[in-house]
C-alpha cells in the first residue's frame, strides 16, 4: 500500500504538477461542456429557438448548485486522502471515502426530492415564468434534468478522489467520455428524434450516468485506498 504511492513523495514537483494539474483542469472544462453544447444544438432547432436557449439559462445556476455541493465534498475528501495517505494512514483514508460516497449519495438524493416538489417555485425564481414558452421547455428540461442529479453529482464528487488515488488520468477519461457521449446524442435526441429539450436533457444524463458508472467502477478497483462496506458507515 505505501508504496504503490511513494512516487508522490519522490518525483519531481513540476512532474507531479504536469501529470495531476493538467487533466484536473480538462475534467472542470469538461464539465462545463454539457451546458454550451446544449446550447448550441437547442439554438439551431427551428422548432425551439430562442425559447428552448432562455429555458436552458433558467435551469443551469441549479446545476450549478449541485456542481457546488459534489466539489465541495470531493475535493473536502481529496485533500484529507491526501494527508492521510502522507502521514501512512491508509484506514483513515478508506473511512473518508467512504463517508464521501455516503455523503454525496444522501445530499444528491434530497437535492433532487427539493428539487422536484418545490420546481415550480424554483423555476420562478430563475425567471423562468417570463412567458409561457419558456415556462414549458423549462419545466420539461428541469425535470430530466433533475432526475439526473444524483448521477452527475456522484461523478463530479468521485473525480478528486479518483486522482487522490493516484490516476488522474482515468479520472480525466471518465468524464470525457460522458461528455463526448452527450455530444454525440444531443444531434440524435434534438433533430432525429425531435424530442425538443427532453432530447437535449436526457443525452446529458446518459453522459452523465456513464462518468458515474466508470467511478463506481473504479472504486471498486482502487489501486491505494480501496474502502469496505464498513468504511460506509
Amino acid at each position: 500500500m505505501e508504496s504503490s504511492n511513494q512516487f508522490l513523495g519522490t518525483e519531481r514537483i513540476g512532474k507531479l504538477m504536469q501529470k495531476y494539474a493538467i487533466p484536473c483542469i480538462i475534467s472542470l472544462l469538461v464539465g462545463a461542456l454539457y451546458n454550451i453544447v446544449d446550447q448550441i444544438f437547442i439554438a439551431n432547432a427551428s422548432y425551439l429557438g430562442s425559447y428552448g436557449n432562455a429555458a436552458n439559462t433558467v435551469v443551469f445556476p441549479l446545476t450549478v448548485v449541485a456542481l457546488a455541493i459534489a466539489v465541495m465534498i470531493g475535493d473536502g475528501c481529496c485533500a484529507f486522502v491526501s494527508i492521510s495517505l502522507g502521514q501512512n494512514e491508509v484506514p483513515k483514508a478508506r473511512r473518508s471515502v467512504g463517508n464521501a460516497v455516503v455523503m454525496c449519495l444522501v445530499s444528491s438524493i434530497v437535492l433532487t426530492a427539493v428539487y422536484l416538489i418545490f420546481a415550480n417555485t424554483i423555476l420562478a425564481m430563475f425567471g423562468g415564468t417570463v412567458n409561457a414558452e419558456t415556462y414549458h421547455h423549462s419545466q420539461e428540461y428541469f425535470f430530466y434534468i433533475t432526475l439526473g442529479i444524483p448521477f452527475y453529482m456522484f461523478g463530479q464528487a468521485m473525480n478528486p478522489i479518483i486522482r487522490a488515488d493516484g490516476s488522474p488520468r482515468f479520472a480525466m477519461v471518465s468524464t470525457l467520455a460522458g461528455a463526448v457521449l452527450n455530444i454525440i446524442l444531443d444531434p440524435i435526441f434534438i433533430f432525429g428524434f425531435r424530442w425538443g429539450m427532453m432530447g437535449a436533457a436526457v443525452a446529458t444524463v446518459i453522459g452523465q450516468v456513464v462518468t458515474a458508472a466508470l467511478a463506481v467502477w473504479y472504486l471498486l478497483h482502487m489501486k491505494i485506498i480501496r474502502p469496505a462496506w464498513a468504511d460506509l458507515r
